[in-house]
């Protein structure tokens, strides 16, 4: 059984890249490979057929290697909420909510044995493993503890690849640290090294290489070039140096940047889109006049809607809708639409009952029962009988309630066939739903798009597209050819 780690100097070095465009590459060559990773912490997430979680990045490498995601390619993932605690999601299920130490106390342990397992079951199954590591395997603070990194490839004695971003500077120097702080063992499994992010002339690093090979006798095995915007981050710290370079786009759409924001890959549909420039907003910046607003889903709704609040942004959201402008809510988004959350038994925080936006005729309930799992529906609008696929991850059930003929607020409408899934006002102006993964859906993404454009007047786009994965497709091919033309694999494979 073959398997290959990839580690980084640091975080957002470009492992989770490179380890997909490997699986990409091992599957072209008739290679039956899965990706791994141990242990991650992120809020993009992604609902297997067995209706367990993962991280949103396993779920891509997995299409990179042309297979369906698994439960045992992510076996825990940890979702901050931003009070110095996480989620535990333990093999697809979750195991409650802790600090760190008491992570590390009580699991610890049953980490490392789910871990193993799902190796030992993903080796039966599979030709080889491409292993991603977190962060850096050299936090000389946190190894005794680290289930991610140097302790995964010294169990599968996987020749490993030390990956490092030039672009941030300081390359060099975080290469000899990270290999000095391994230890012997660690350091015999490095095969090579991989420069990634690189935007100059190649001659001008070649001095810099041969130092660098001669002082810790590790072939640097590829100077990979930047590529633009190619692969979902994990985190929401990438969103702060995203900037849009599109020069032709006729819609803007903006996306709240929740302090919590979850699963904002959401909207890389969208990002694809050539006509749509997708600018995230503070909830303390001004909102502008964009075509239509986002609300994303949040790990901890309630806190992000106190946010919206006390920034000002509520009232933000409700002047802009009732100048006509459009509003969708996704998740958390759409919890945070309605007129109450309520959260009895604490779960998000300090229990009790909070005011929404007043946007739509919603009460929501936190409950402890957790639903995550892939739907098919079709939909009512915009265009009535589109087959609309995604996924659900929430706790919170939110129901509907019938209008009082004097309310201000207008009348509603279900928007998939099961009512419990969203619903849209009767202008089409505000919309809700808790289907993640919306817009990976072409022809329906469309349809809610050339809404917006005929606001604008635009001529109407063609909705008989396919669906983003095959977009998706295309860039995995894209980004595994990159690395096949500059990254030797040989010392690996």
């Amino acid at each position: 059984m073959k398997a290959i780690m990839v580690v980084g100097t640091t975080s957002h070095a470009g492992k989770s890249l490179i380890a997909t465009a490997i699986c990409r590459i091992l599957s072209r060559r008739g290679v039956r490979v899965a990706p791994f990773k141990g242990q991650n912490m992120a809020l993009n997430a992604y609902v297997t057929a067995s209706g367990g979680e993962i991280g949103y990045a396993q779920a891509v490498q997995a299409w990179a290697a042309g297979i369906l995601p698994e439960v045992e390619m992510n076996p825990i993932l940890l979702k901050p909420q931003g009070d110095m605690t996480s989620q535990v999601i333990l093999k697809g299920k979750p195991e409650g909510k802790v600090n760190a130490q008491e992570y590390y106390k009580k699991f610890f342990d049953i980490g490392w044995q789910t871990i193993t397992e799902c190796l030992e079951s993903l080796k039966a199954e599979f030709d080889a493993i491409v292993c991603e590591g977190a962060g850096s395997p050299a936090e000389i603070n946190l190894k005794h503890r680290d289930l991610t990194n140097m302790r995964i490839a010294k169990y599968l004695r996987a020749p490993t690849l030390l990956v490092v971003d030039i672009d941030r500077g300081g390359a060099f120097a975080h290469v000899v640290g990270t290999l000095e702080l391994l230890d012997p063992e660690e350091r015999s499994l490095i095969r090579g090294i991989a420069i990634n992010k690189f935007r100059g002339q190649r001659s001008l690093l070649d001095s810099g290489i041969t130092w660098l090979e001669e002082y810790t006798g590790i072939p640097v095995v590829g100077v990979i070039p930047w590529v633009e915007d190619a692969f979902p981050a994990e985190d929401s710290l990438s969103l702060l140096e995203r900037r849009s370079r599109k020069t032709d786009s006729e819609l803007t759409i903006a996306v709240i940047r929740l302090p919590r924001i979850s699963n904002f890959t959401d909207f890389d549909p969208l990002e694809a889109e050539a006509s749509v420039t997708v600018k995230y907003i503070n909830p303390k910046q001004s909102l502008g006049y964009p075509d239509a607003v986002i609300i994303p889903g949040s790990k901890t709704t309630i806190a992000d809607l106190l946010v919206l609040k006390q920034s000002g942004m509520e009232e933000e959201l409700q002047n802009y809708v009732t100048a006509g402008g459009t509003i969708l809510g996704i998740c958390g988004g759409f919890q945070m639409l309605g007129e109450a959350i309520a959260d009895p038994e604490g779960i998000e925080g300090k229990a009790g009952r909070y005011e929404g936006l007043n946007l739509l005729p919603i009460k929501t309930l936190i409950t402890g029962n957790k639903i995550s799992r892939q739907r098919v529906v079709t939909s009512n609008y915009p265009t009535p009988g589109l087959p609309v696929y995604g996924y659900e991850i929430h706790q919170g059930r939110s129901q509907g309630r019938e209008r009082h003929p004097r309310e201000s607020l207008p009348n509603t409408k279900p928007l998939f066939e099961d009512a419990n899934l969203g619903m849209v006002d009767e202008y089409q102006s505000v919309w809700g739903c808790y289907l993640h993964g919306i817009f990976d859906n072409g022809p329906w993404r469309r349809a809610w798009l050339n809404r917006l454009r005929n606001q604008r007047g635009l001529q109407a786009l063609p909705t008989g597209i396919a669906n983003y994965r095959e977009q998706r497709d295309a860039m995995l091919d894209s980004i595994a050819n990159v690395v096949e033309e500059y990254v030797d694999l040989k010392p690996f494979l």
